[in-house]
């Protein structure tokens, strides 16, 4: 097996900032209702896969997250991106997910960043939204089987994050696996930064008014304006070329208890600050 299918079937799945979902109109026991709700759902997924919908959605997605941000007033206590990275890049940013919804203001120039967006139908209208804010999207998703993995374009989406680090891009990546174990970094992101020899850099935002959707796997946090916002950055994280799969398992504990630790600190910084 190459090094890169090797480190394919470890990688995790960048989500999106934005889930859409089909409205389910239940089905009536009159015939006539329930010819109306089938057509009426075939209505919305025809909606949803129109070019020209997604291009609204994601416009409106956008301003709406980038007003959220940006009235949101800067804690004291936040770290300097910029100057976290100087001498380091490119890097490998490590969130969690549904933590991600306002990261992609965070980096002054996002030409120098890139994303891994799931290649499913639903993902699309996010990617749209990261290419709005000028971030390069690189679309696959990490299966936990070989098989899986290379049906739904892990080899590649891995070989295109490699690449886009070997041209100096930035690289922002979801360390927890998709319907997985939420705040459990998998495997795929030390796998890509012991393929690539890049640094990985725990993050966090935190805004002091926000909404949790309690019903989604992931606790998705919903930002909300006119509050405090807080960035807080780990060490970094480098992952030795000869690592072997006992110590990887090892620099993917480091990410999981990096990342819990600036989460817990920058929600502590905008409650104290709020």
């Amino acid at each position: 097996m190459t090094t890169v299918g090797w480190a394919a079937r470890r990688l995790g799945i960048y989500t999106v900032p934005v889930p859409v979902r089909v409205l389910r109109i239940g089905a009536a026991s009159e015939p006539g209702r329930t010819d109306l709700a089938t057509a009426f759902r075939r209505f919305g997924k025809r909606l949803l896969v129109s070019g020209t919908f997604q291009n609204i959605a994601a416009a409106v997605v956008h301003r709406a997250l980038r007003f959220i941000y940006w009235s949101n007033r800067k804690s004291a206590d936040s770290d300097d991106l910029v100057k976290a990275v100087e001498g380091k890049l490119p890097v490998i940013i490590a969130l969690w997910h549904g933590q991600q919804l306002l990261t992609q203001f965070v980096y002054p120039d996002n030409n120098s960043v890139a994303a891994l967006v799931s290649r499913s139908r639903d993902a699309e209208i996010n990617a749209r939204v990261l290419k709005l804010s000028g971030v390069t999207v690189i679309r696959g998703s990490g299966g936990r089987e070989r098989a899986q993995t290379a049906r739904k374009g892990g080899v590649g989406a891995l070989k295109g994050m490699a690449d886009a680090l070997a041209d100096g891009k930035n690289i922002v990546m979801i360390a927890d696996i998709s319907k997985g174990a939420p705040r459990q970094s998998g495997e795929g992101i030390v796998a890509l930064a012991k393929l690539s020899g890049r640094p990985i850099i725990p993050m966090a935002l935190a805004t002091s008014r926000y909404h949790i959707v309690e019903k989604s796997w992931d606790k998705t946090t919903i930002n909300l304006p006119f509050g405090e916002v807080c960035l807080k950055l780990g060490p970094p994280i480098s992952v030795p070329r000869d690592t072997s799969d006992a110590e990887l398992e090892e620099y993917r504990q480091r990410v999981t208890d990096e990342l819990n630790s600036v989460t817990e600190k920058a929600y502590r910084a905008v409650r104290n600050g709020a």
